[in-house]
């Protein structure tokens, strides 16, 4: 009987969580590392929660608990990072991140915490990295994606003529944020226990705004200003790493220094790579043929193996080799540019920009749609949403192109969405 109800602790917080897009497919492995991050009560208290953001008093209803032990228990989560802690209008305020990027990397953010980092390290591994159904589900389950790549800006400026936006830089999003925190590479964390990791950088995982201050908070991050975060993202170019960050326009919270060996994010972009699983920057690299000397380098820094040699088709010297692009692979981060010791790699612009979801909120609702979802975002039960949620919800698909909003109106099957569709009423939200 014990072991039903702790699973059925764990079971309630599993379908918790997958009812919003960054969800995590259950099975077995699912449920030990839950057991593991959580005890079978917070794995019930949680289940309960509201994804969206809530204060104390909203989580005491919920649970039927005293102000003062809900508060009590609330940060105990948020000192293990299961929870976000931050403070809001002077109102301390909660959320529940999803597993990834959330909760499961906070859990090794912080090196020698109180966890079994190498049981959660060996389970993490067989999740995600030998088990499809996670990975599969977070980075390919529809076109938007929960992160993009940032370009490698010394890659850039050798050509005035590229325009890139701020928010395709790293360097605005740790020049203009508030907070910033650095922890360790939760990918290259885990697979330091598993006897896999490379020799790049660990202390190198940064953190922003809302999610470093909560971080920081609790010793899970260090903070640190925008001196030493531009220090770190020299030394994450110097190794050749690529920056994996929020798929935002504003208010970014995190950017991931990624290599092709141990991070999860290119590790799905090679084994899902014709399913698009990370958004790419709006540039692609250019070969100029007469500059390669068919050396490799480029194919070997290239995280996502977009590069590679092929055959010169020199008739004078069979064997020699020169580098070719696969573009829809490639993620125009701009790693084989600095590689070129012929500077014979430049960055030149796509055909086609690549849209940015402007906020948070804006690609929640665009990754609901597409996976079909909708409806628990605007219906979350638990959150007891009011008016303003929920006209904040349908704010942003008001904005949506046309196609986004048929399926919209189509998973809510609501005459009354339908009808707040209407062309007259974008036109009037629009203005």
């Amino acid at each position: 009987m014990s072991h039903a109800t702790l699973r059925n602790s764990y079971q309630s917080l599993s379908d918790r969580l997958n009812l919003f897009p960054q969800g995590a497919p259950p099975s077995e492995l699912l449920f030990r590392i839950l057991e593991v991050l959580f005890t079978r009560d917070e794995a019930a208290l949680v289940a309960l929660l509201p994804i969206k953001p809530f204060n104390i008093a909203a989580a005491a209803k919920i649970w039927k608990k005293p102000a003062a032990e809900s508060q009590k228990i609330l940060e105990a989560l948020a000192s293990k990072g299961m929870l976000l802690d931050m403070e809001m209008h002077g109102e301390q305020i909660f959320v529940l991140p999803p597993p990834m990027a959330g909760f499961f990397e906070f859990s090794m953010m912080r090196i020698g915490n109180s966890y079994d980092q190498k049981l959660l390290a060996e389970l993490f591994y067989q999740y995600l990295n030998v088990e499809e159904d996670f990975v599969r589900n977070l980075f390919a389950g529809g076109e938007t994606q929960l992160g993009r790549t940032f370009v490698n800006e010394k890659a850039l400026a050798a050509d005035s003529t590229l325009t890139v936006m701020d928010y395709e830089r790293a360097s605005e999003v740790i020049q203009t944020a508030l907070h910033m925190g650095i922890g360790a590479c939760y990918c290259r964390h885990k697979m330091q226990h598993m006897g896999k990791s490379c020799n790049a950088p660990m202390d190198i995982c940064m953190t922003f705004s809302g999610t470093a201050q909560s971080l920081i908070k609790h010793g899970i991050a260090r903070q640190v200003d925008a001196k030493e975060g531009m220090d770190l993202l020299d030394k994450a170019v110097e190794h050749n790493l690529v920056q994996f960050g929020e798929n935002v326009q504003n208010n970014v919270a995190f950017i991931c220094n990624c290599c092709g060996c141990c991070c999860e994010a290119m590790l799905a972009a090679k084994r899902f790579a014709v399913l698009n699983p990370i958004a790419t920057t709006n540039f692609l690299p250019e070969i100029t043929a007469e500059s390669c000397n068919g050396c490799g380098k480029c194919a070997e820094a290239c995280p996502v193996e977009a590069m590679a040699l092929v055959s010169a088709g020199d008739p004078h010297k069979p064997k020699r080799k020169k580098a070719r692009i696969d573009e829809s692979l490639c993620l125009g981060c701009g790693v084989c540019v600095r590689t070129c010791p012929n500077s014979g790699i430049s960055l030149r612009a796509r055909k086609q920009r690549v849209l940015t979801p402007v906020t948070t909120a804006h690609r929640a609702v665009l990754m609901a749609i597409e996976r079909g979802q909708l409806q628990n975002l605007i219906f979350d039960n638990q959150a007891q949403a009011n008016h303003r949620a929920m006209a904040a919800i349908l704010g942003v698909i008001l904005k949506l192109p046309p196609v986004k909003q048929i399926m919209a109106s189509k998973q809510m099957k609501s005459r009354y969405l339908a009808h707040l569709m209407q062309p007259r009423d974008f036109v009037y939200l629009e203005h």
